[in-house]
């Protein structure tokens, strides 16, 4: 069976967190890597958990599976990671994995990678490119709604999709990794260049500052 681009983020994240360690910090603010893994693996097997952080009454219930979770040893919390959802999930098929997990552990890996000092942007096989860009275009019609401009993203190799209209517009420009993590609020190390009239990038940037 061949193996997702999300299956593949998944598996070096976790690889990632291996190396860098249970209290090596992320980009998430107030995360250290457990937390991260914690969180994952609420998402990939407790929505049990996850519906205890909306309802009240079961809010209890989910800060105790999550202070067991954080109690793991680390490596048996980055195996569960690994393994992914436990019992029938959706996401066990290939379309629904890359559709709901791609742009997840991808943003998530360099959560890891990037929080160290110098990490620089890795080099994505062009088959991944192309799906991330595809993801980011839909993605920017939600992320820059409060932008009061317009939002071109550009591709350096050449793609365009306007996200958002307006009379003035910013053009965001950058491969389509880069362009997906500022969408998803890593803009201080997306390697994004905002562009346009001076008022059109002070508006965006009053929204959105680097």
């Amino acid at each position: 069976m061949p193996v997702t681009d999300a299956a593949r983020e998944r598996a070096a994240l976790c690889d990632e967190a291996l190396r860098a360690g249970p209290d090596a910090p992320t980009l998430c603010e107030g995360w250290v890597v457990r937390d991260l893994l914690v969180h994952l693996v609420v998402r990939d097997s407790r929505p049990d958990v996850a519906l205890g952080q909306a309802l009240p009454p079961l809010r209890e219930h989910a800060r105790r599976v999550q202070d067991e979770l954080a109690a793991l040893p680390f490596e048996e919390l980055v195996d569960r990671v690994r393994r992914g959802p436990t019992g029938p999930a959706p996401t066990r098929l290939r379309v629904v994995d890359d559709l709901v997990n791609r742009a997840e552990f991808y943003v998530h890996h360099e959560d890891v990678r990037r929080a160290g000092a110098g990490a620089a942007p890795r080099e994505l096989p062009r088959g991944e490119s192309a799906a991330l860009w595809k993801l980011v275009r839909t993605m920017g019609r939600f992320a820059y709604r409060r932008s009061g401009t317009g939002v071109v993203l550009v591709a350096p190799s050449g793609p365009r999709a306007v996200v958002r209209r307006g009379p003035v517009a910013v053009s965001l420009t950058g491969e389509p990794q880069e362009l997906l993590l500022h969408a998803f609020g890593r803009r201080p190390v997306a390697r994004v260049a905002v562009d346009g009239s001076p008022d059109a990038v002070a508006r965006f940037l009053a929204a959105y500052p680097a």
